[in-house]
Formats: C-alpha cells, structure tokens, sequence
C-alpha cells in the first residue's frame, strides 16, 4: 500500500455510552476534591457558626450551604470522567483497527495528477486531454494534495553572465509529428536515436544528421529510449505497457516483446555488460530483464508512485530509481534488496536519476525547480543547481564537459532541459550558471552529452531534434574528457556543510 507522510490517527474504542466531557483536570484531582467538599458539607455543627465578627449564622443559611455543597459535589461527580483506581476499568483498545475503521492512508488513495510530459496520457479522443501523463483512471486530487503543506518555491538565484558561450548550434533535425519525449547518443558517438509521442524511433547520424531508420510497432506514444552497450541494440518503451528491442543496422524490432508492467513505460536502462534491461513504469514496479532470453528475472515494489528514472552505475552492480513519491532508491543489482533511500525535506515528485560517470554520486531532476547532487553512499544532497523552469514536465538532462580552450579552464557541468525553452549548463562545484543555450519553442524534454566530441542533443515539443556543438579552438579536449573532468569531481566537507 502506498505510504504517506500523515502520521496516523489513533482511535479509541469505548463502550457504547456516552462519553463525558472533556475536563482540564485529571481525574484523580476532582475526585479528590469533591470528597474533600463531601465530607466538610455533611458535618452538621452543634451550634451556631460565626462569620466574621459579631454576626452569627442561622441555621437557615446553613442548610442553604449544605444544599450548594451537594450540588457542587454532583456536578464534580460528572467531571470526574473515567473511574479511579479502586474502581473496575473496563478495557480499551488504542488502536486504529479496533474502531473497525481504515486509517488515513487507506482512504480515498489516489495517484496525484503528476505531469510528466505533455503526451503521456492515453491517445483516446474520448478519454483525457493527449498533453497530460501520470493521471490515473479515477478521479486524482490536486497536485501535491498529499503533502502536508505546499511546496515552497524556491528562491530564484541571480544568474551570472557567463563569460563566453562555447555550445552553438550545429543541426535542426525534424520528421516527429508530436513532441519529442527523450534523444539519446549511441556509446559510440555515431548516432542518435529519438523518440515521440507519434509512436515512431528516428535514427540520425550524429555527424551530419542524415535521417537512417524510422522505426515503428509500439502502438502508443513513446516515452523512453536507452542503448545498449555495444551500440547495436535499442530499447524503447511506450504508453501500450510494452517494451521493444530494435536492431538498429536493420531497424527491425525483435520478435519477443517484454510484455509484464501493466502500466505505462516511464525509463529504461541497459547495464553497462548489456545483459540486463532495467524499467520502471506507470505500476510503481522496478523490473529486471534478461535481454539475450527477454524474460524477467527479478520484480522490485519500488515506490508507491509512478517510477520516473532509472539508471544502472558505471560497474552495473547498482540500480537507481525514483519516483513521484519523492524518494530515490538505490539498489543491490545481484540480490534486490535496496541499500539506500534519499529523501530531500522538501519531498518533491522525482522525475528523473543519473549516475555521474565516477559513480560516487546521483543526479537528480526534483517538480521543485531543482536539480540536486546526492553522495548517496552518505545519504545527504551536495550541491543543489537552481535557474530552470521544472514544475509541470519529466526533464532530462546529463553530465557534460565546458571549456578546454586556450586560456579556459576545462570543467564538469551539469545540462538539463527548461520548461521555458531553454537548456541550462552549470558548473558541477560552483553552482554558477556557465551557458544558457536558447533555440527551441517550447519545453525541452529530453538533453544527453557526447563529451569527447563537445556535442549536446536535445529534443522537446515542438517536435525538433537539435545539435549543439562547441567551439574547440586552441587546445581542445583532454584524451578522455569524461575521466579528467567528471572523473575528477569531489565535494569537500566544510563545503557541502552549507551548500545544498
């Protein structure tokens, strides 16, 4: 069952009458009390009583006494609430079950509407507007509805004008009749796939855009792509609950299909040996396959919404995933049992993971207009990169490289995607906003790096494929970018103390 962040109600169950009014104080106290007066009040004097000086009391008055003490007395009586010590006490059960009632987490669980991406939702005419995903079959609360408060928007950090801007455009790659959901570089630079919701793959050289293959058999929109290792093989999964393997020299998909979510297809991963397939889907559900028989091997209850992103370490000994219940869960790949959760205080919807190439750190893309970097071996986020727009849409993005010129200083940067049309590049240690790369109308959905070749792709709804390409005048790359900028990054101590 779904967890939530309410603490639950307990509930007492009673006998069937009445229950007295709530007091302020305890029992014991009152009880004492109205002895006390009990017994002053039946004392009858011998004679008559003085009050104050020279003015007797009659025995009129006296008897007006006694009667406002009994009535004192029995109105404590009623106060007095449960039975002292001496008395019988009935049993009483403090549970949420004993009522016979659900607790707050059992009532009315509904996923929340949780926008991923704008064709995510079914394609029937009849049935949901085709820009909405994550929107469940029966009626869903507003967004965040199950958080104990809102969300708080983060504070919009002043952007520093980058001195130089590297990454220019190269190619506009179009044929997708509907938004594009995620692009991705084969491992060896060569090609660059493409997916969308019209249900169709592109294949594209990388170096001159040259359309190869459109690959088509999924019955519904298309969400996410991933390549297998060796650049020959592509996985795709779709809105029809499928997953598809496609043999890109040919463009024929293969004839099994891994058929067992029994919801939509969020994100895929191959493990770096290309033997296993990672997917999370619409069912909550983390699933491992065989590629070589394309049977499942192992099913992981992940989360208790839908899964966003999974990725596999550099090594394929961990998997990764997250999910719009706001965790990130890291995985033993070999046993299944899960080694780590993260959780930001903020507990925004998780749309998207990535290992950074070193593996000793997760990037993740938060509906909070963040993207943190967790050291997920300690369990605490790192750095925190703020400046795009993400509140509404599942954005991609990855790990990158910037500088290297004459003069300029080659370092690790973070790109992401924007819901207001830009793609974003930061420094991986200062936080600082390197480049904002503008070209695109509309949202940018999916962004990937080719670090030895200096190239960016990015794709997003208005249905265009773009290549970004930078400026390598003068000294250019090292001989492996990845390992000399990316390899190298390190959080300090008194650093990551205040910097998240």
């Amino acid at each position: 069952m779904p967890s939530t962040r309410y603490s639950k109600r307990r509930r007492v169950s009673s006998p069937a009458k009445e229950e007295p009014p709530a007091y302020n104080s305890s029992p014991d106290e009152l009880a004492a009390s109205s002895d006390h007066e009990k017994y002053h009040s039946h004392r009858a004097p011998s004679k008559p009583l003085r009050e104050g000086r020279g003015r007797k009391r009659s025995y009129a008055d006296i008897y007006s006494a006694n009667s406002t003490a009994v009535a004192s007395e029995d109105s404590h009586s009623e106060l007095a609430g449960p039975p002292r010590a001496s008395e019988e006490i009935p049993n009483v059960l403090i549970t949420a079950a004993a009522s016979g009632e659900d607790s707050p987490d059992e009532l009315d669980h509904t996923t929340p509407t949780f926008f991923r991406r704008p064709f995510r939702a079914s394609f029937s005419k009849e049935s949901r507007r085709p820009h909405e995903k994550f929107t469940s079959q029966s009626p869903s609360p507003p967004p965040y509805s199950r958080l104990s408060s809102p969300i708080a928007t983060p504070r919009t950090p002043l952007i520093r004008p980058p001195q130089y801007e590297p990454y220019k455009e190269k190619l506009v790659l179009k044929g997708h009749r509907k938004g594009v959901a995620a692009v991705r570089f084969s491992p060896d630079g060569r090609l660059i796939a493409s997916c969308s919701a019209d249900a169709t793959i592109r294949i594209w050289e990388t170096a001159a855009g040259k359309h190869l293959h459109t690959l088509e058999g999924h019955l519904a929109g298309i969400s996410t792509i991933a390549w297998s290792p060796d650049s020959k093989t592509l996985a795709s999964g779709s809105d029809d609950k499928s997953i598809r393997l496609w043999d890109v020299s040919t463009g024929k998909a293969h004839p099994h299909l891994l058929l067992s979510h029994s919801s939509y297809i969020y994100a895929l991963s191959f493990s770096p040996r290309g033997n296993m397939l990672a997917s999370g889907s619409y069912d909550e559900a983390l699933f491992l396959w065989d590629v070589r028989t394309t049977r499942l091997m192992r099913s992981l209850p992940a989360h208790s919404d839908p899964i966003g992103g999974v990725d596999f370490v550099r090594d394929g000994t961990l998997i990764v995933s997250c999910a719009g219940d706001g965790l990130i869960r890291v995985w033993d790949t070999a046993t299944g049992q899960c080694l780590r959760t993260l959780v930001h205080e903020d507990n925004a919807a998780v749309t998207g993971v990535r290992f950074s190439p070193n593996g000793k750190f997760v990037l993740a893309w938060t509906l909070d207009g963040c993207v943190r970097l967790w050291n997920y071996v300690e369990g605490r986020c790192v750095k925190t990169y703020q400046g795009h727009t993400n509140s509404k849409y599942s954005i991609g993005g990855a790990f990158g490289v910037y500088g290297g010129e004459d003069g300029v200083e080659q370092r690790a940067c973070v790109v992401s995607g924007s819901e207001d049309g830009n793609i974003l590049c930061w420094d991986v240690q200062s936080k600082d906003t390197l480049q904002i790369i503008k070209g695109h109308q509309g949202v940018v959905l999916g962004v990937d790096a080719l670090n030895k070749e200096g190239l960016i792709v990015s794709g997003g709804i208005d249905k265009t494929v773009r290549v970004w390409e930078r400026v390598r005048e003068g000294a250019g790359d090292s001989a492996d970018p990845v390992d000399a900028a990316i390899g190298d990054l390190k959080v300090c101590e008194q650093e990551a103390a205040g910097m998240a």
